[in-house]
């Protein structure tokens, strides 16, 4: 407890659940227009500009707030299926086939990297965090994290070269079983009856879409599986990173200017030591400079598509909810087959499609349980809010106390 000339501050352990650990918040006696939540006096993170990106809280089903939601979610939609498009276009086994994935994709986290890292740093009174984050913080939750997200997106490039944007799509969708294993693993979730069945629904859906595949390559499917697996453990580990006030990193740029340079480092290493170095004199893609030039030209186009694709995901979590995306996620993969099948002409059967809506049913069972968890959340937090207004009295009697033990 502190006294700061007219207001006073005190912590309050508050439990986060699937934590053992309680964080503590200052809750201020009068309410500071602006107070920052550690109680500094370093700018809060979000500005007046950037407050037009956020909703009314007061009425979120309000035409303009459906309207800025829509808005978000089709550009969405637009940057990820052009990025879709993109990989499987050059990346394929019967079209570009790019002989070098892995120099594409540090091509890539490189201009995210460089980009993020140039706003904040350009706008560092709006998006620096207040918070300094530690090594041991750094090294322990943002590393892993960078690390599951490149390997998610490597793995998951590397199965387009095998097998059809269906295919990975459907197979892709099984991430949220991971996701809840991770989070039984993290206890950001606790085990239970209900989420054991949304688990076994996702599974039999992946079963039948995987069932008389007619192209069934075993790597490729090892690969976007194994890509689901790495996507379960860096949400559940951003969902930590983004839980927690003390790393600061709630802004989506300064979300990305801490990840992505890990992500660059670590995909170069992997290609310098994986990708064929060797053959690019003699690659179509390599052996002029007018071809080298052309082929640094389309991976800077695909750095810009994920970058766009990467901040407008961050932004829609801000400006609406986890859960919004998740939903809004389940139906951009339906519109994905739908392209990918008449654009790269995709064999969907009426098994894959019975195993894609089961996939969809199961989904939408988790993305419900998440949506009721959010509400005994944010009830809870009104308990606490509506109990804070009885600490004021308890505040002054304390430091009379101290006073009068201070005089004794």
């Amino acid at each position: 407890m502190k006294s700061n000339g007219r207001e006073t501050e005190a912590h309050f352990p508050i439990h986060v659940d699937g934590n053992e650990s309680e964080k503590c918040e200052p809750l201020s006696i009068e309410n500071k227009p602006g107070r920052n939540i550690d109680g500094d006096d370093c700018e809060p993170l979000h500005s007046d500009d950037s407050n037009s990106l956020q909703l009314d809280a007061k009425n979120p089903l309000s035409t303009a707030n459906v309207l800025k939601t829509l808005f978000f979610i089709l550009v969405w939609y637009i940057f990820s299926l052009l990025l879709t498009l993109y990989n499987k276009t050059l990346l394929g086994d019967h079209l570009g086939r790019f002989p070098a994935p892995l120099l594409m994709n540090t091509v890539h986290f490189t201009m995210q990297a460089v980009l993020s890292n140039l706003i904040t740093w350009i706008w560092s009174s709006r998006f620096q965090p207040c918070v300094t984050m530690t090594w041991k913080d750094y090294l322990t939750k943002v590393v892993p994290t960078a690390l599951g997200t490149a390997l998610d997106i490597n793995l998951s490039n590397a199965s387009l070269v095998s097998i059809s944007v269906t295919f990975a799509t459907m197979c892709k969708s099984g991430s949220p079983i991971f996701l809840l294993l991770f989070a039984f693993a993290f206890r950001l979730e606790t085990p239970s009856f209900k989420l054991s069945g949304i688990i076994l629904i996702i599974s039999v859906g992946i079963l039948l879409t995987v069932a008389k595949e007619t192209e069934f390559e075993l790597w490729g499917f090892i690969f976007v599986m194994l890509a689901s697996v790495m996507s379960g453990f860096r949400w559940s580990m951003t969902q930590i990173l983004l839980q927690r006030e003390a790393y600061g990193l709630k802004n989506p740029f300064t979300l990305m200017s801490y990840v992505t340079p890990v992500m660059a480092i670590v995909t170069l290493m992997l290609s310098l030591g994986l990708d064929p170095w060797k053959e690019f004199a003699s690659n179509g893609y390599f052996n002029s400079i007018w071809h080298v030039t052309r082929s640094s030209l389309l991976m800077l186009f695909g750095g810009a598509l994920a970058f766009c694709m990467v901040l407008t995901e961050y932004i829609l979590v801000s400006v609406t909810s986890a859960v919004t995306v998740t939903v809004a996620g389940v139906v951009k993969e339906a519109v994905t087959i739908l392209v990918a099948v008449f654009y790269f002409h995709d064999k969907f059967t009426w098994l894959k499609g019975f195993g894609l809506i089961i996939i969809m049913i199961g989904v939408s069972l988790f993305n419900w349980y998440k949506y009721q968890k959010l509400q005994q959340k944010s009830s809870e937090d009104k308990v606490v809010s509506a109990q804070s207004t009885t600490v004021p009295g308890k505040y002054v009697i304390l430091e009379e106390m101290d006073e009068d033990d201070g005089q004794r």
